[in-house]
């Protein structure tokens, strides 16, 4: 039996918390950063990517 996974109201609060979280952590990174070059905007890019594409494909995209 296969069992369908959306995002109900539980998980928006939990989806939106870690959001918040990660710009928190990315504003953090830019305003401590002594510049910005490409190290700094890889390491947010990398993150974005391993903490939102697991949750993407959890609750977002329908197969």
């Amino acid at each position: 039996m296969k069992r369908t996974t959306t995002m109900t109201t539980g998980n928006i609060i939990r989806f939106a918390c870690i959001l918040l979280l990660w710009l928190a952590l990315c504003w953090l990174l830019l305003t401590r950063a002594a510049r910005i070059d490409f190290m700094v905007i890889f390491t947010i890019v990398a993150s974005g990517i391993i903490v939102f594409v697991p949750l993407y494909k959890k609750y977002v995209r329908k197969k």
